[in-house]
């Protein structure tokens, strides 16, 4: 079996990624790996913060690894809150906060038309892959939804009815960012 370490402290994500991959990848949090670091994401792109979490790590344990950087970028506010999703409201990364602050920007305006973009970036004995997928859709005007976590309560997907927080995990899979990323993650790995 292959372990790959995920390098995130998310056990939102570290769930959506176990959905997806089948019995040959055995996933890690940094959690499992007793690894408690909060990394930092510094950069002005996706892919650059998803390539240096993945790097982080594996100078930390010279073990495979990969790490993602998600984004909802909203086109009629120039893509924010884009690569500064988790702390569009501060530094605590407050989620309820986030959504309040992007639903306030959105209040007069009828164009909600978003998506979300997931980057991964997989470290193999030091060498980096990026892997990326998107998710269009619509931010709806009111929270709707208990599950999922982040922005899935005011986001409904293309060809959807329901907010990703409406959804169970294997719906919110059909449409999903992470999973399109994590599908040509997984196509490169049966390729090794």
């Amino acid at each position: 079996m292959n372990t790959l370490i995920f390098a995130t402290n998310n056990e939102n994500k570290v769930a959506e990624i176990r959905s997806l991959l089948n019995e040959n990848f055995k996933i890690i949090s940094l959690l499992e790996a007793g690894i408690d670091i909060d990394i930092p994401e510094p950069f002005d792109t996706l892919e650059e913060n998803a390539r240096e979490k993945s790097e982080i790590i594996y100078k930390l344990t010279k073990t495979n690894c990969f790490a993602e950087d998600t984004g909802l970028e909203v086109k009629v506010l120039n893509n924010e809150p884009g690569v500064k999703s988790a702390r569009y409201a501060g530094e605590e990364r407050n989620f309820d906060m986030n959504v309040t602050k992007l639903l306030d920007k959105l209040k007069n305006n009828t164009d909600r038309v978003a998506r979300f973009r997931t980057v991964i970036c997989v470290t193999l004995n030091g060498k980096h892959n990026i892997f990326d997928g998107e998710c269009k859709g619509d931010i709806i005007a009111e929270r709707r939804g208990s599950g999922g976590f982040g922005y899935d309560c005011i986001f409904v997907p293309e060809g959807a009815s329901k907010t990703f927080a409406e959804m169970s995990l294997p719906e919110k899979n059909i449409y999903s960012h992470r999973k399109k990323a994590t599908q040509k993650l997984i196509s490169y790995l049966k390729t090794l």
